[in-house]
């Protein structure tokens, strides 16, 4: 079983990012901030962040905070706080345009 691991992980590494089901069909924008991809997805009042690639311990606090700022510069609009759900893996929230 432990041979599997590396290839399970290639493989899962080899996905991407995949936006949820309620995103399908949303507009894909692919930034990097600070050396880090994200994949930015916008469907009418909605959006999802996606971080790619893996991020160590204590770096999350920082990449949560990009990806909050990611909203607003690749929609061009406000983020409501508080619909904001996630972590610094993925994040959902609404938009006010």
């Amino acid at each position: 079983m432990r041979s599997l691991t590396p290839v399970f992980l290639l493989l899962l590494a080899a996905c991407g990012a995949q936006q949820s089901a309620q995103m399908i069909g949303a507009s894909r924008t692919d930034v990097v901030r600070n050396g880090r991809s994200y994949a930015v997805f916008q469907k009418e009042n909605r959006v999802e962040v996606i971080r790619l690639g893996y991020a160590r311990n204590g770096e999350h606090q920082g990449i949560r905070a990009t990806m909050i700022g990611l909203i607003p510069e690749v929609t061009g609009c406000k983020l409501v706080e508080s619909s904001l759900q996630g972590d610094s893996g993925v994040m959902r929230g609404l938009l006010r345009c």
